[in-house]
């Protein structure tokens, strides 16, 4: 698959939380993780993330808005429950994208928001915990950028005779 993303908080204030969103991420690929404004202790952010995910995945951590560096032609996808965003199963991913969610008990910033190309909701009621809207962004993507065969109509899984799009195995014949 080609592409990368990245995945973020602004404003994030527990540790736990932030643990979580990078362990998340370090299991989906993630190409890196980061944070603007945040205020959480550092120290615990390996209550979470047992993965230790700053050993494998690069993590930059930005004062403000002003200081927060992308890749050239990464956009900005931010998730957040506003009246105008796109229902995140209704969305196209960018091949190349760092994704940005808001801070426990808040939104996006007006100024962060301005920033993204894209604003996109898990649609669900009501906010949900910010490592579980990392979580299902992230499936989405692998989902709607994966190569899985489609979903069969009935209950179940897919009839694995019907599979063609997996490459047949390779068979290596010993002399």
């Amino acid at each position: 698959m080609r592409g990368y993303f990245g995945i973020g908080c602004e404003g994030i204030s527990k540790a736990q939380n932030l643990g979580a969103v990078m362990r998340t991420a370090n299991a989906f690929g993630a190409s890196f993780v980061y944070t603007v404004g945040a205020t959480h202790a550092a120290r615990q952010i390996n209550q979470t993330d047992t993965s230790r995910t700053m050993k494998n995945v690069p993590y930059y951590e930005w004062e403000s808005l002003d200081d927060l560096r992308l890749p050239q032609g990464c956009v900005m996808v931010g998730i957040e429950l506003t009246e105008d965003s796109v229902d995140l199963p209704s969305f196209r991913h960018p091949n190349n994208c760092a994704y940005i969610l808001g801070p426990e008990m808040g939104s996006l910033s007006p100024a962060m928001q301005a920033r993204c190309a894209h604003i996109v909701k898990i649609p669900t009621k009501f906010c949900i915990n910010v490592s579980l809207a990392a979580a299902l962004t992230l499936y989405d993507r692998t989902l709607s950028r994966g190569g899985y065969p489609a979903r069969p109509v009935r209950p179940g899984g897919p009839n694995m005779d019907d599979v063609t799009s997996w490459p047949a195995p390779k068979i290596s014949k010993r002399k």
